[in-house]
């Protein structure tokens, strides 16, 4: 059987496995678009219906303060048919978002940037997993599903990060920084992504641009993203008449007026937090989430790509308003590190600790919200518990990458214990 053939079989079947989750359960899509977990203040599908109803009817979909999205998904999903009486068009866009995804991270994958960077080849670049595996990791993760289920505009900032990636294994810079712009236009937390991602790009550029400084070229990365942003914001402007949306969409993000709960630190903190110290914790929460891009990119200068993905791993649990769309997309990219799994050494108590989280995290919100017989406590441990799994992965995975870059630059200390002195 041919790969092509072997591609169409496995995207089918995914398709198939979503499509029949749409159809032959109805009450599934509203079930899972009403948890927290899958949809947030910022990404709900249910908002986004509210939203186009006062689109259509010629009213600001940010007077209710209820949309908190970016306002080019207005004309975008209005071009659909109304999803209470033809449904079916509005499953097949989101099974196609997925589908584009997931051939992004192939391409990814066959790039070989994993494995053997411009700086940096690991010895165990050989052992790598083959594209379509990576790529049926990320359809069939059951966060996967269940978010393409949910239908949380999550998926489209999903895509576009791995458009952009995708783009710069390619050389190709332009179309990578305005996937950037696009998903940081959707979910403003993107544009961390730009150090690393400019690197990349600058490191996979096509032979005929090699006489371009990196000052230079990381300008014109700069410059392209910063032209794309404006237009986009530029282009909502002209839909919406007005600026208001900024601080309906990035001011809420920002400033988290919205403490609805969901998977991530910030809501519960937030909701103790004293009005006199809300700013400045603000400011800690923020100024944490951004601090990691830089220490992170200059240390792993020579792995670009390993730097987005730990990035995407550290968003996951540190964002204002994670979901479990945001693991998904960190779960998918990881294995493109496959090579580098031996040398992690938590990997059993990272995954047992994210799978205990996943399946008592619905019983402990259930037990809070309908049984009565709980209290936030009870979801919010489940959450910390959820964020250690995770923190303890990407740190392990870290561990992992700078230990084969050790041995690479000592070989004599290969396969030996290391020791904290």
């Amino acid at each position: 059987m041919s790969v092509d053939r072997r591609k169409a079989a496995l995207f089918g079947a995914a398709a198939a496995v979503r499509l029949m989750l749409f159809t032959l359960f109805l009450g599934l899509p509203d079930v899972l678009t009403g948890r927290v977990e899958i949809s947030t203040p910022v990404t709900s599908f249910k908002r986004l219906q509210e939203g186009l109803f006062l689109y259509t009817h010629n009213v600001s979909p940010y007077d209710g303060g209820v949309y908190h999205q970016a306002p080019l998904l207005l004309p975008l999903f209005s071009l659909l048919p109304d999803f209470s009486t033809y449904p079916l068009l509005t499953y097949l866009f989101y099974i196609t978002i997925d589908l584009l995804g997931a051939n992004a991270l192939m391409r990814i994958a066959e790039s070989g940037e994993a494995g053997s960077s411009r700086l940096f080849t690991s010895p165990r670049k050989d052992k790598r997993w083959n594209s379509l595996h990576i790529a049926a990791l990320f359809l069939f993760n059951p966060f996967t599903i269940a978010t393409c289920i949910g239908r949380p505009t999550s998926v489209l900032t999903t895509c576009a990060i791995l458009q952009a990636i995708s783009r710069a294994v390619s050389g190709f810079s332009s179309t990578s920084m305005f996937a950037l712009a696009f998903a940081s236009y959707l979910s403003m937390y993107p544009i961390l992504l730009l150090p690393p991602l400019a690197l990349l790009c600058y490191d996979r550029r096509p032979s005929s641009k090699t006489t371009k400084s990196p000052i230079a070229f990381i300008l014109s990365t700069i410059s392209a993203v910063a032209g794309s942003i404006y237009a986009l914001l530029y282009m909502s402007f002209q839909i919406t008449g007005s600026w208001e949306f900024l601080s309906s969409t990035y001011g809420v993000q920002l400033l988290l007026p919205d403490l609805t709960p969901n998977v991530g630190l910030w809501w519960y903190f937030f909701i103790e937090m004293f009005d006199s110290f809300r700013a400045f914790f603000l400011g800690v929460f923020w100024l944490h989430l951004s601090s990691y891009v830089g220490g992170l990119t200059i240390r792993i200068r020579r792995q670009p790509l390993f730097v987005i993905i730990t990035l995407l791993g550290i968003f996951a649990i540190f964002k204002p308003y994670p979901a479990i769309s945001d693991a998904s997309l960190y779960l998918a990219l990881l294995p493109l590190y496959h090579h580098v799994f031996p040398l992690m050494r938590y990997t059993f108590l990272a995954s047992s600790t994210i799978l205990y989280a996943t399946l008592l995290g619905p019983a402990f919100y259930y037990l809070w919200i309908y049984a009565g017989s709980g209290n936030a406590n009870f979801f919010y441990a489940i959450t910390l518990v959820w964020s250690l799994g995770l923190s303890v992965l990407v740190a392990d995975s870290l561990y992992a990458v700078l230990r084969d870059e050790w041995e690479v630059e000592r070989p004599e200390m290969k396969g030996k214990e290391v020791r904290q002195i």
